[in-house]
């Protein structure tokens, strides 16, 4: 709209601010590892950009690199890369406080004053002719509170105040003052101007138009030729501004430098806009100021009023911004951390159910070699819960393989592995609840006396209370014993349960199948009528009609025994190949995700390799197995299926109902007695039966192959 000889004071639109929040990140490194109390200014670099839309002002932004970096110990400002049409560079100051006090208590407009002085003397020094960029500046104050994430701030573009103000002769489009000859030179050189790299980022300029209607743009120091050549000129700069009524902000300053240093009286100006990178002279604005300062005013040691502070929804007042969300580190961590799952629910695993991985709590029975890997797999799955049980120390000999140990953890006889393993976690990530238990497992095999009985039972019913608190335990224990009374106890309350195990080149990795009690009886409540009454529901099926699947025992003809004593050394280590323990904890992890987002969960029947059998369910994970048993000599992997045995001395019912019937003594009888397993599922009875079993061979007669009975 044009305001032709309105003769009103010129009123600009001020300047708004935009903080990225890399900027508040990156002034948190730096205030944590670099200035600590310092709170001595810090030059900062702002960026703005002409207005590119014809309802929306651009603003003056601050991004992470308007910071010093973390790693420059020897620059003292900021680096700021020229020649970028989007990014002109504002040079500028930041006064972080310590505390909020601090922060009130600053001089803020002392502050604006010392801004507004040091634009005074580029002005007068040249400086600003000879780099224009100068004649904007941001002055920045701030509290940052890292306990609370809370950064409390104000912005001032400090601006020189002429006195008295500026005149409005005229204000109207660009495209309205020019002929079109004028219009269609003006817009090509300034976006030659705009697509050099030498000059892209220099916001002000000078714009001359001949007789010809031919158009130049030319640096500020170009002026006194431009006047020689009696042409047209007009005082250009890149404008943020929208308005079609008011020009922007920087161009105050550029009226002070115009009437300091070369002492004109009326200036024509053009608000330089654009659309889509291009110069629009329907949205940019030219107009004509008349400058009548007081006498003295330009002398260079009567430095003009300041003004500047920005307004807060109409206040002076700063502002506050609350980044706890994305700005505190251990939620950086998850944000980070969960990145890549929740990538892969965008195409690739749309069904990927992550609130069932986050608040999963899995019991890791085991803190060596496997248990390293399988917690740090789990972790990288999204599960944020770990509870890891061993009651060995760290040796000299476990970092090399075990993950989360250093030779650190192996001074003054070794820390305890579930200690150490929880403390590595942290490490990694911050954000895990991860918890240590030092607790000895009671193996059948190992009998107790009866001072120990009390501190072993105490240590079952630890266990027991353990499982029970937990979704998902890892059988990852180095002896066959150590994994019977867990087994037991994942059996009798349905928890699912993973095992891993090594051999020197070979491994097995399986999911143990549900218990045989469909349902969970309250054992405190229970009584023998009610125990009998459930002894209905001990089934050797699932709860979909399918065999349930066996545990890590059910194969085995023989109860679980004391395999530690009387062995050399190379029997008591672990003795493997290194790259065993991470293939076994890997194919255990995505074992037990497959479980998780399997429809019948435990239930969930076994899937073979290359078979057609089973797979009623679309599963994006793939197959489910049951047992994948891998051999490295070989580079194999098989997929194998083994039901529950009716004499399992794990899960069975027999051995399930007696655990019912006599609890913890139960399990005393069972570590104490060797053959007392045996005898209850009726395995003695069995090899008895076995033993006693002879063939009568008739040495005269010849019995055709044919003829052969299959036994």
């Amino acid at each position: 709209m044009a305001k032709e000889g309105s003769g009103s004071i010129l009123q600009f639109a001020p300047l708004q601010s935009s903080v990225d929040e890399g900027f508040w990140h990156r002034l948190s490194s730096l205030k944590l590892n670099k200035f600590g109390i310092d709170d001595s200014p810090i030059p900062i670099s702002g960026f703005y950009a002409p207005c590119s839309h014809p309802q929306v002002s651009n603003h003056l932004t601050l991004l992470a690199e308007s910071l010093l970096s973390d790693s420059n110990d020897e620059s003292t400002m900021p680096s700021v890369i020229r020649g970028n049409r989007n990014r002109c560079s504002v040079p500028g100051i930041l006064y972080n406080t310590n505390t909020m006090e601090g922060f009130h208590a600053l001089d803020k407009q002392g502050l604006l004053k010392a801004e507004a002085m040091k634009i005074w003397e580029d002005i007068h020094s040249g400086k600003a002719v000879e780099d224009c960029a100068v004649l904007s500046r941001v002055l920045l104050i701030s509290f940052a509170d890292l306990k609370k994430w809370n950064f409390h701030y104000w912005f001032a573009f400090p601006a020189l105040a002429l006195d008295p103000p500026a005149t409005l002769v005229d204000l109207r489009p660009a495209s309205q003052w020019f002929t079109l000859e004028e219009a269609e030179s003006v817009s090509t050189a300034c976006n030659e101007w705009r697509n050099s790299s030498v000059t892209a980022d220099v916001p002000f300029f000078l714009v001359s138009i001949g007789s010809d209607s031919h158009a130049a743009v030319r640096h500020l120091k170009d002026l006194e030729a431009c006047q020689r050549d009696g042409q047209k000129l007009l005082f250009a700069f890149y404008d943020p501004c929208h308005l079609p009524n008011n020009p922007g902000w920087p161009l105050r300053n550029f009226l002070a430098l115009i009437s300091a240093r070369w002492n004109l009286k009326t200036v024509r100006f053009l608000c330089y806009r654009e659309n889509r990178g291009f110069a629009d002279l329907n949205l940019s604005l030219v107009g004509e100021a008349l400058i009548t300062v007081q006498q003295g005013w330009r002398e260079q040691q009567c430095v003009p009023n300041a003004v500047g502070w920005e307004l807060n929804k109409g206040r002076k007042v700063p502002r506050c911004i609350n980044l706890a969300k994305s700005m505190d580190p251990t939620r950086l961590a998850i944000s980070a951390a969960d990145l890549n799952l929740k990538l892969m629910r965008w195409r690739a695993l749309p069904s990927l159910n992550l609130e069932i991985l986050f608040s999963l709590k899995c019991l890791l029975l085991g803190a060596g070699t496997l248990g390293c890997q399988v917690a740090r797999m789990l972790m990288a799955w999204g599960v944020r819960r770990i509870t890891l049980l061993d009651n060995g120390r760290v040796a000299m000999s476990n970092p090399l393989r075990q993950s989360l140990y250093t030779l650190d953890d192996c001074h003054n006889g070794g820390d305890f592995k579930a200690t150490a393993a929880v403390r590595s976690l942290q490490r990694i990530f911050p954000a895990v609840e991860a918890e240590g238990i030092v607790m000895a497992i009671p193996m059948p095999g190992h009998p107790v006396s009866s001072q120990e009985e009390k501190s072993v039972l105490e240590d079952c019913k630890r266990l027991n209370d353990l499982i029970d608190s937990h979704d998902v335990i890892f059988l990852l224990t180095d002896t066959r014993e150590s994994r019977w009374l867990p087994t037991l106890l994942c059996a009798n309350r349905n928890k699912i349960t993973i095992t891993a195990a090594l051999g020197f080149d070979s491994f097995l990795v399986m999911r143990h199948g549900p218990g045989p009690f469909n349902s969970i009886p309250n054992l405190k409540a229970e009584t023998e009528d009610s125990l009998a009454a459930g002894m209905d529901n001990l089934v050797l099926t699932n709860t979909d009609g399918q065999h349930r699947l066996g545990c890590y025992f059910c194969n085995d003809v023989v109860a679980p025994t004391d395999s530690t004593s009387n062995r050399m050394l190379d029997q008591q280590c672990t003795v493997t190949r290194p790259g065993l323990a991470p293939i076994a904890s890997a194919l255990a992890v995505e074992l037990l995700v497959g479980i998780l987002h399997h429809p019948n969960g435990i239930f969930a029947e076994a899937e073979i390799a290359n078979s057609s059998s089973g797979g009623n369910f679309e599963l994006p994970l793939g197959i489910l197995p049951h047992q994948i048993r891998g051999s490295l000599p070989h580079f194999q992997q098989m997929t194998l299926l083994g039901h529950s045995s009716n004499s399992c001395t794990a899960c069975c019912s027999t051995v399930v109902s007696e655990y019912r019937k006599r609890g913890m003594q139960f399990i005393l009888q069972a570590i104490n007695h060797p053959t007392y397993l045996e005898d209850v599922t009726g395995l003695t009875e069995l090899m008895r039966s076995a033993n006693s079993f002879q063939l009568d061979w008739d040495d005269d007669i010849e019995v055709a192959d044919d003829e052969c009975v299959e036994l």
